[in-house]
């Protein structure tokens, strides 16, 4: 089935992507298209990279959490250090983060979470992936106490569910 079907959900929309373009739900259109969703994915799915292996469930669903509660928390922090102008100004500047992941798939989400968290912008990657380059909003103290809070709260728990 799965090599008849390698992608239901990318066939359903293509599909639908299909009967919305055309504006029409006549015979020959939704045959078409049907045809376009079953074989448009059989085509393309040598293409498609092999999936992550997800090694500790239990450490990614902690790790969800807490990237949920550092966004909310850390675009509270944003928006105070935005509006409140006669207080203490934000400290933002780059930050060299050096880093121990080498896994592709782990590298995408910490981008992804690095661009979901409010304050912070992925800058840069070096050519070799030893290090990151990050813009952040707030640094309060030093970058080493920073990096070391990068580390240990996102990129430790992708090489445990990812490496």
């Amino acid at each position: 089935m799965k090599r008849c079907l390698p992608s239901p959900w990318l066939s359903a929309g293509l599909l639908a992507l299909w009967l919305m373009l055309t504006r029409s739900l006549s015979p020959g259109n939704l045959l078409l298209g049907l045809l376009l969703a079953l074989v448009l994915p059989v085509l393309a799915a040598p293409l498609r990279p092999a999936g992550p292996a997800v090694r500790r469930p239990l450490v990614l669903a902690r790790l969800v959490l807490r990237v949920g509660g550092d966004v909310v928390l850390s675009g509270v922090e944003v928006v105070r250090g935005v509006l409140r102008p006669g207080h203490a100004r934000p400290v933002s500047r780059f930050v060299v983060v050096p880093l121990d992941l080498r896994n592709d798939h782990a590298l995408a989400a910490l981008a992804m979470i690095t661009a979901v968290i409010p304050g912070t912008v992925w800058c840069e990657l070096a050519p070799d992936r030893s290090r990151l380059l990050l813009h952040v909003f707030d640094v309060s103290g030093d970058d080493a106490a920073f990096i070391d809070h990068y580390k240990n709260r996102y990129e430790r728990p992708l090489r445990e569910i990812l490496s």
